[in-house]
């Protein structure tokens, strides 16, 4: 059972069979600036009016976990420039989830791609600054790279600075990234203010996830109708999907949004009668049973049987146990969580404690209602998202999971009976090496 928790190395990157590829390409290299000028990258600026008519037919979503449109950021932004302010964007590639490997992808095999959707973003709300912030080491040697190239060709439409922070769950957060950058540690502050309101030096700022910025230049060529050909009225577009679980190789998919679970499931070898669940858009959104097998890959669908796209991964449970996959999650946010809130501190602690208690076929009647009552009362009280993300996964799986979590409650999971020592990050993608 354990094996197929630990991290996984090498990722294959593919198109799922009929989707024209926008972010992903057949290249194992790092794609320097003359390919990427000869596919159609760094076009001349137009109209910044137009521009964001396009990105707002677009419907375009946010590929960092929450959804939010970006038309709406980038609008909100440009209001105050145009008001007279200073503004600021920032690329976010500090991607915390363990199960998720698209934003190092594409940091590291198509940069140029980001930093044009930088410099887009940039033009739309009349910033001269911007950022990339990330903690992958690789990925910070690509972007590098790309950047210097990008000096030596003369793009100066706006002054791009690379951030670099030591990874971590919380670090990802947009108060986190707007800390980082100003010298504090990448941790969450209190909001408000929100970063679109006070961010980097104090002004207005766009923090953006990397794959979401990946996408403009594909609007900006084609326009928002020809980005709304794939994908579902209510999520436009393709997006890239973390796959892993199922004793298989990890893979990076790209595919239009609304696509069947099954159909995904097919191009990665998995027979759906093996999977009784998954974590779905990484560890902060919980469990699901089997009702992924009837779901299809968009916001809307996966809202429906009580998950969450977020950043696009798929944990796929096979062999696995889910109480002891929901007890390492809970004890992974109780190392990662920053520490400033003593309600997530003590929060995620209790939790933490009470599943792996459930685990390790310990409990009692008592140590499960107090669980129950925390995944409901805990939430929403933390600074940042990890708090929340704890409850998810203990309602999830006291929710989904009743009868596996009985059996642990009666000491008779055979296949944790054992009771071995839980994964650190169950699911995890190592960083190492991406194909």
């Amino acid at each position: 059972m354990q094996g197929t928790f630990e991290p996984v190395g090498t990722v294959v990157a593919t198109p799922v069979p009929g989707c024209t590829p926008r972010l992903l390409h057949d290249s194992t290299g790092v794609e320097d600036i003359a390919a990427y000028t000869a596919g159609g990258g760094y076009g001349a600026l137009g109209s910044v009016p137009d521009l964001l008519a396009e990105v707002s037919a677009s419907g375009l979503l946010g590929r960092g976990g929450a959804g939010f449109p970006i038309s709406v950021k980038l609008s909100g932004v440009r209001a105050t420039h145009l008001r007279g302010r200073e503004t600021v964007v920032v690329a976010n590639g500090e991607e915390g989830e363990p199960a998720s490997v698209k934003d190092k992808w594409l940091m590291r095999r198509r940069p140029h791609l980001i930093l044009d959707g930088l410099r887009l973003a940039a033009a739309a709300v009349g910033a001269r600054r911007a950022f990339v912030y990330l903690s992958d080491a690789e990925s910070e040697r690509a972007v590098d790279r790309a950047l210097t190239e990008l000096d030596a060709a003369g793009h100066t439409d706006v002054v791009i600075e690379r951030v670099t922070v030591t990874p971590g769950y919380v670090a990802g957060e947009e108060t986190a990234a707007i800390r980082a950058i100003n010298g504090g540690p990448a941790k969450p502050s209190d909001k408000p203010p929100r970063p679109f309101e006070e961010g980097v030096d104090g002004v207005p700022t766009v923090v953006s996830n990397v794959e979401t910025l990946a996408h403009l230049p594909f609007i900006a060529r084609h326009g928002g109708a020809a980005f709304r050909s794939a994908g579902t009225a209510g999520s436009p577009g393709t997006f890239l999907a973390t796959v892993t679980g199922a004793g298989r190789p990890p893979a990076l998919y790209e595919l239009p949004h609304g696509t069947k679970v099954t159909d995904l499931l097919a191009v990665h070898g998995v027979d759906p009668a093996r999977v009784r669940g998954a974590l779905v858009g990484g560890y902060f959104s919980g469990l699901v049973d089997t009702a992924i097998l009837g779901a299809t890959l968009d916001h809307e669908s996966l809202r429906g049987i009580g998950g969450a796209l977020g950043c696009g991964a798929l944990a796929l449970l096979t062999d696995e146990c889910p109480v002891a996959t929901a007890a390492s999650v809970l004890a992974y946010f109780d190392r990662e969580n920053a520490g400033q809130c003593g309600s997530c501190f003590n929060g995620t602690a209790a939790m933490a404690a009470a599943a792996g208690a459930l685990y390790h076929q310990v409990a009692d009647a008592e140590d499960l209602a107090r669980l129950r009552r925390w995944s409901v009362v805990l939430r929403g009280r933390g600074a940042c998202g990890t708090l929340d993300a704890a409850t998810n996964a203990a309602a999830s799986l006291l929710a989904r999971f009743a009868p596996e979590v009985d059996a642990h409650l009666s000491r008779s999971c055979a296949a944790c009976a054992q009771a071995a020592p839980l994964p650190i990050r169950p699911f995890a993608v190592e960083n190492g090496v991406l194909s």
